[in-house]
């Protein structure tokens, strides 16, 4: 039964495909992910320096962010047609600059507006992909994406093995996914607002790091979902194919 199950991978078609995926997963990490990535490495110092009531609250202003934003999605779905993945970076761009120039408390009150936004693009890359954004299971699928590791931090693919094992859903309720998901969100999201807040960059900062999450959460939802997709098309089993998907995207590096 074993190669039966692993027999799809056989498929010179199929590993094309996995080919395609492991590509755009490492694009999702190129030239500008790696600009931000430095200045990832000063953010991590900056957030030191947050208010401690902010640093505290950082989880709960993170899951109500994620509450506000899947409200949000869900009723602007019925209302505004899904937009390509360049015009949500433009939109998310400019929410990031007008928040940079803010400073912190600019880029605070920016939050979870690129929240809804982020969330809003990977619902759409899911649609387009063939699977129901109002559907429960979708919805896990997006938090699942959001709780990836993130553009700040450097990864083997680890972020799709999360994605796959380590967010799952305890309880019925989408109150209780987001409570799963947003300590590891908001541990992403620190880095975003430390990156904002940064002196002298401002608004130039906020809206290069904008674009680079936005652009980072894009492809990996492309990844993932497009990954799913295959598993339906071929027949072949998903975890199987995320492992060779990983052991691709390893390779790369």
């Amino acid at each position: 039964m074993q190669t039966d199950i692993l027999e799809p991978l056989k498929d010179p078609m199929l590993l094309a495909r996995l080919d395609a995926l492991a590509a755009r997963h490492r694009a999702a990490s190129g030239p500008g992910m790696q600009l931000l990535n430095r200045v990832g490495g000063s953010a991590e110092n900056l957030m030191a320096k947050f208010p401690g009531p902010l640093r505290d609250g950082l989880d709960g202003a993170t899951a109500r962010a994620l509450e506000i934003a899947f409200d949000a999605a869900e009723r602007s779905r019925g209302v505004v047609d899904d937009r390509s993945d360049w015009v949500n970076r433009a939109l998310t761009t400019a929410m990031g600059a007008a928040g940079g120039f803010g400073g912190l408390a600019g880029a605070t009150a920016e939050l979870p507006f690129t929240v809804t936004m982020l969330l809003r693009s990977i619902q759409a890359i899911a649609a387009g992909h063939g699977f129901d954004p109002a559907s429960d299971a979708v919805k896990l699928e997006c938090l699942r994406i959001l709780a990836s590791a993130g553009p700040l931090k450097d990864d083997d693919g680890a972020d799709l093995a999360l994605i796959a094992a380590r967010v799952t859903l305890t309880g019925p309720s989408l109150h209780g996914m987001i409570a799963k998901v947003a300590p590891r969100l908001a541990a992403v999201l620190g880095q975003k607002l430390a990156a904002q807040a940064a002196p002298v960059l401002g608004a130039v900062a906020g809206a290069a790091v904008n674009y680079a999450f936005t652009n980072y959460y894009q492809e990996i939802a492309h990844v993932h979902f497009g990954l799913k997709q295959l598993a339906q098309d071929s027949g072949a089993d998903e975890g199987h194919l995320r492992e060779e998907l990983v052991t691709r995207i390893t390779a790369l590096q």
